[in-house]
């Protein structure tokens, strides 16, 4: 059977710690989980995926960009841009090393497929501590990204609108959306293309940059922005196919 093309998945992972009050009494409890099952089981139909935990990106995301070369198309979810620009060797023992967002751009000019999902740690995000804003990651995408917390938090939910667009990116242009509960607030550039919107803000942007291809999709993956009806949709992975396809260049 032939190979499958590999992406990479950066990110969709997290560790948690809890202190619990017992009268007198205290302790604290740790938890180390990961969100990325949905959406590699359904880019597995048709892709290798390799999913790169967070906690691991600093010192394992590939500094140069032949080694990225190996994936059709990078996605980040839900990881800061701060886990890239500093190395341990840089953060502990100040020593010079690759700008690996600056690799990732480098990747896209010359025909790679890069795509950043929503989250708190996407785009700007909670506080702003995403801090992607004037990084070339922005440079890339194909939208602006704001210098402050982006959130908007939509506990009452939203179905993302089609823009009429026809595009290969979206293979679900005529299904019904599940209710999504927040995204990040992006702004389009003048040569993106928005395929799905909330009012006047984009949920998904393409564009073509260099020889490759770009992607943001400012809503989530998986909970809790991406809601449990969203992740059990019937067209869950035909919508992310479709988009990684493109992405891939695969398609379109």
């Amino acid at each position: 059977m032939r190979d499958r093309p590999a992406v990479l998945l950066v990110g969709e992972s997290w560790m948690s710690t809890g202190t619990h009050v017992k009268g007198f009494n205290h302790f604290f409890t740790g938890f180390y989980e990961e969100g990325h099952a949905a959406l590699s089981a359904a880019l597995s139909q048709e892709f290798a995926v390799q999913h790169m935990p967070g906690h691991l990106a600093s010192t394992n995301f590939p500094d140069d960009r032949r080694e990225l070369e190996r994936y059709r198309a990078v996605l980040f979810s839900d990881i800061g841009a701060d886990t890239l620009l500093l190395h341990p060797k840089t953060f502990l023992h100040s020593e010079v090393c690759p700008n690996r967002l600056k690799v990732i751009q480098a990747y896209v000019e010359h025909g790679g497929g890069f795509g950043m999902i929503g989250g708190y740690m996407s785009f700007a995000g909670m506080e702003g501590k995403a801090r992607y804003h004037r990084t070339p990651i922005e440079t890339i995408l194909p939208v602006d990204i704001l210098p402050y917390d982006d959130r908007a938090e939509v506990p009452e939910g939203f179905a993302p609108q089609y823009t009429g667009t026809e595009h290969p990116a979206v293979a679900t242009r005529h299904a019904e959306w599940p209710l999504l509960l927040g995204y990040n607030i992006l702004k389009p550039k003048e040569a993106a293309t928005v395929l799905l919107r909330h009012g006047d803000d984009p949920i998904l942007t393409v564009r073509n940059f260099g020889q490759g291809r770009t992607m943001a999709f400012a809503s989530d993956c998986a909970p809790h922005w991406g809601s449990p009806r969203f992740v059990a949709w019937e067209h869950y992975a035909t919508f992310w196919l479709g988009v990684v396809r493109w992405l891939s260049g695969l398609s379109g």
